[in-house]
């Protein structure tokens, strides 16, 4: 029904038996599967995707293109594309999103924010 084409691909893997204090930053695309204490935030202006495993476990603030979710996150989130949260997707924090998907299962204890994020299209000059 809907054909999706994924303009990242995996670059970077943070392992499950990982624990990392202090901030990510990426570009691309990045899967996480350990525990980060910190904020993880894709290089605006590039495409990114960054995916939350089963077993992941983010404290801080989540910012990317395309956000997939599964794990846990403790912070805000913002998708400057489109977030899919999975079954099994725990976020305590505000969602910030251009696209949702969320599956029966996933929880959010916050606010969901539908940002359209647009540039303007046509700017008007001040007459005298």
């Amino acid at each position: 029904m809907f054909n999706r084409k994924s303009k990242s691909t995996i670059d970077s893997l943070i392992g499950a038996s990982t624990n990392i204090e202090g901030d990510v930053h990426f570009k691309g695309g990045l899967r996480i599967d350990g525990h980060i204490k910190g904020n993880v935030i894709a290089e605006a202006g590039i495409s990114s995707i960054l995916v939350i495993s089963e077993q992941a476990v983010i404290d801080g603030e989540v910012r990317a293109g395309h956000v997939v979710v599964n794990g846990v996150i403790n912070g805000p989130v913002i998708s400057t594309e489109l977030i899919e949260l999975q079954s099994k997707a725990r976020i305590s924090g505000d969602v910030h999103y251009k696209a949702l998907e969320m599956m029966n299962g996933a929880l959010v204890s916050g606010k969901l924010a539908h940002d359209q994020i647009a540039e303007p299209v046509l700017k008007l000059a001040a007459s005298n």
